[in-house]
């Protein structure tokens, strides 16, 4: 039964092609104990048997819209127009929320008003929904957002007014454009990390920053630099280390060496011409680079 004295939250998933991991997603939104929850499905026209398995919803749903669109972005910001809540959330197809993650997050919202962003907790789930690892969640940190994208999606709830006086998602983007989120929400927000395990997201073949990690880390360059004019060391590193040891980076742990430490080095500064100091800074204060000197490739 819908309370409406407590906050609405909207939630939008969207979805492409993710028949084998859509139900789950759809019923861990539906099986939530929180009572006022708006949820709104944007299909990008699938091909895969998806429009069977969202007729099942239909009437327990919103509203599903099913038509081609441009990507995940374009999809959500849709999908939140003409919806109403006071808190939203964005769920991609392939990942799912943990029992009670939505009543936790409107709980601390509720205690902490000046809060524009709560996020919690979240695993790391392989394509058959194995357990692989805690994402690396941390305490909000300005500085370190730079460095790391610390904050799981999945696991994140926004004010309403916060999100759309960021400018709402940045269509552009098709890997990063939740990162890109939390950096122009946290120029002007407060967000609050909370204990508890709240969503799984999907690692899988098919997903985006598995399939293509050069175009993956292309656009965090990009965007890093649009925001900050400057890449830090953490960011070139992964790249660098992706391709001399050519692996996924989320199965597997690159190792960093002799050639990828120079490779990171001889890219970054490219990318930092403008602030080639400041890169060398950078790239001499991390003591794994001396290590990694010090052995052979």
């Amino acid at each position: 039964m819908t309370d409406f004295s407590l906050p609405l939250v909207s939630i939008v998933t969207p979805s492409y092609n993710s028949a084998p991991f859509l139900a789950e997603c759809v019923e861990s939104v539906l099986t939530q104990d929180y009572p006022n929850i708006e949820y709104i499905i944007m299909d990008g026209g699938s091909t895969d048997g998806t429009e069977a398995i969202l007729e099942r919803y239909r009437g327990r749903v919103a509203r599903i819209h099913s038509a081609p669109d441009f990507g995940q972005g374009q999809a959500i910001n849709r999908g939140l127009v003409g919806a109403a809540g006071e808190i939203v959330a964005f769920l991609n197809a392939d990942d799912a929320y943990l029992p009670g993650a939505v009543s936790e997050a409107v709980r601390h919202m509720t205690a902490h008003k000046q809060v524009a962003v709560v996020y919690g907790n979240a695993f790391h789930v392989a394509e058959d929904g194995t357990t692989l690892a805690p994402y690396p969640t941390r305490d909000f940190d300005r500085d370190a957002l730079k460095r790391s994208c610390y904050i799981c999606q999945p696991a994140a709830f926004v004010r309403r007014e916060a999100f759309e006086r960021a400018g709402a998602l940045n269509p552009a983007f098709h890997y990063v454009l939740d990162y890109d989120l939390w950096i122009r929400l946290a120029a002007g927000s407060d967000f609050l990390r909370i204990e508890p395990f709240l969503a799984k997201s999907r690692v899988h073949g098919g997903s985006k920053s598995v399939s293509d990690r050069r175009a993956f880390y292309r656009e965090v360059f990009s965007m890093l630099l649009k925001h900050f004019g400057y890449v830090p060391y953490e960011w070139v590193q992964g790249y660098a280390s992706y391709l001399v040891e050519r692996k996924d980076q989320f199965f597997t742990t690159p190792r960093q060496t002799i050639v990828s430490a120079l490779l990171c080095l001889a890219i970054g500064s490219w990318i930092n011409r403008r602030r080639i100091g400041t890169f060398l800074k950078d790239w001499l204060a991390h003591r794994t680079v001396g290590k990694a000197l010090s052995r052979p490739a």
